[in-house]
Parts: structure tokens; C-alpha cells; sequence
């Protein structure tokens, strides 16, 4: 499956039996400073995952951590997400958290799962929209049973040690600011600046209006960073936008990519781990 697929292709195969679309909702993202969308609107029959709820593992202090195999199975299951199906999701800011859900999903084993570039916004340009379901009671159980993919998502260990390799890459998608520790984190208690050896892709870089750049236009900014042939772990505040990135790098045919799950709401509290704004 593609990892990203047009609107036209979704208005074109609405009637598949085998499609489950899903909107990968995070409220937190209007206090982030993006423009908070219709809450009634969404793509007719879609089914709305709030993912401070879904697929984020409830005993972590941590942010979004992915589920246990065991919760995000239980979790698919509620959603009605069946082993066989095609799952298209979007969020309503264009590409924003939309990525994250896509990789959950891969990381549990469902290689069937892409993102409509554009979202919410460009389908409201082109197709009717129509209130999200957001209630699983009269819903069908699915039959999703996760097998956890390890290499899909790492942990700080795996960044330590891919900061002494020279194929290796760490690509933080926060602002310039909060990568040279010169803008207050959001989180209380982070310090500020950025892992040592990182580069700076602030994950909008790769979007225009909300929609994934060109593939030329993606290869020059991962060449601008020196990233041909890297092997690549992404980094954010807390592992959500750092997966938009991650989906570009998919796009221009990268195959070793990881996200690091805890990224800066784990790196920036740890004082055992280093930290540099240069």
C-alpha cells in the first residue's frame, strides 16, 4: 500500500467493502497553535480515534506512547478494524496526526494503511462532509489481532547509540526555536535544546498548506541535511509530528526509518542524557 493516497483515489473506491477510514484526532494540537477545525465536520462514514485515548499506552507518564499489542488490539477491535481491511486515515489540520496513526498501525502489522494527503481540508474542497462517528457501542467488532513489529519505534538507548554512528541520523521535527533552546518548551519541566548530533526539520517543512511537498521538492530538503543513504530516526516533542517527516522520508523511498517513541517529553527530563543547543 502507498503511504499516501490522493483524494481522488478515496472518492473513487468509497464503496469498497474492505475500506475503514479513520481520523486521527489529538485536541492537544489546537493549543499547539494550529487553527481548531469543525468538530462536526468529517469525511461521510469515517470514524473518529482520539489518540490521547486510543493506541497510547495508559500506564506511561509519557505522552502517546504506543499501546501494548494487548490494548491496541482491544482498541482496533472497538473501531470495528478487521485484519483484512484497507484503513485510510486523515486528521482535520491537512498532515498532522495522521502519520502516527498510519505507523501504529505498521508497527502492530497492518501494512494495508495510508494517509490522504491533504486530510480533512482537501476533501472539504472537492466532497461532501458529514458528522464522524465517535461511538463504539453500536459499532461491529473487528477482528484486528496486533503482531508487534519492534523496529518500527525505538527508545532512548537506540538514540544514544545511533549519536556515535556515522550512518546514522537523527532528525528532530520541532521548531527552530525549541531545537536551539531558545522558545520555552510546552511541557513543564523539559529542558531546552536538542539531542547532540540531530538536525533541524521542523516537520511543516515537508508540507505545503497542509499537503505532502513533491517528491523533488522532498529529496532537496533531505539532501539540504545530508540524509542520502542515512539510516534515520525521527525525533519531536512528543512522537506525533515527528512521524510527518518520517512518512516524507517513506515517500522519496527511504527504508530504514524509525520514530523514537519517547522523543523530547522523555530526552528532555532524563539528566542523564545529553543535551546541546549548538
Amino acid at each position: 500500500m502507498e503511504p499516501l493516497i490522493s483524494v481522488a483515489w478515496l472518492q473513487e473506491n468509497m464503496t469498497r467493502p474492505d475500506l475503514i477510514i479513520l481520523e486521527a484526532g489529538l485536541p492537544s494540537a489546537v493549543s499547539a497553535g494550529a487553527a481548531p477545525p469543525p468538530e462536526d465536520e468529517g469525511i461521510p462514514g469515517s470514524i473518529y480515534v482520539d489518540l490521547n485515548k486510543y493506541f497510547a499506552d495508559e500506564g506511561q507518564v509519557l505522552p502517546h506512547m504506543l499501546a501494548t499489542p494487548n490494548k491496541f488490539s482491544e482498541d482496533a477491535q472497538a473501531l470495528g478494524v478487521n485484519q483484512d481491511h484497507t484503513i485510510v486515515v486523515f486528521d482535520k489540520f491537512g498532515i498532522y496526526a495522521s502519520p502516527r496513526l498510519r505507523l501504529a498501525f505498521k508497527a502492530m502489522g497492518h501494512d494495508k494503511v495510508t494517509v490522504l494527503n491533504g486530510g480533512l481540508p482537501a476533501w472539504r474542497a472537492t466532497g461532501p462532509t458529514s458528522s464522524p462517528s465517535k461511538s463504539d457501542s453500536r459499532r461491529q467488532p473487528g477482528n484486528f489481532v496486533a503482531n508487534f513489529r519492534p523496529e518500527v519505534f525505538c527508545d532512548a538507548e537506540s538514540v544514544r547509540e545511533a549519536m556515535q554512528s556515522a550512518d546514522r541520523a537523527i532528525v528532530d521535527a520541532r521548531s527552530s526555536g525549541r531545537f536551539k533552546g531558545m522558545v520555552p518548551e510546552p511541557r513543564a519541566g523539559l529542558r531546552g535544546g536538542h539531542i547532540p548530533s540531530a538536525v533541524n526539520m521542523p516537520f511543516d517543512t515537508v508540507l505545503d498548506q497542509g499537503v505532502m511537498r513533491s517528491e523533488d521538492e522532498l529529496q532537496t530538503i533531505f539532501n539540504s541535511h545530508s540524509l542520502a543513504s542515512k539510516r534515520l530516526i525521527f525525533s519531536c516533542g512528543s512522537g506525533v509530528t515527528a512521524c510527518v517527516p518520517a512518512l516524507a522520508a517513506e515517500v522519496i523511498g527511504v527504508t530504514d526509518i524509525k520514530v523514537y517513541d519517547g522523543s523530547w517529553s522523555e530526552w528532555g527530563t532524563r539528566h542523564d542524557l545529553p543535551v546541546t543547543t549548538d
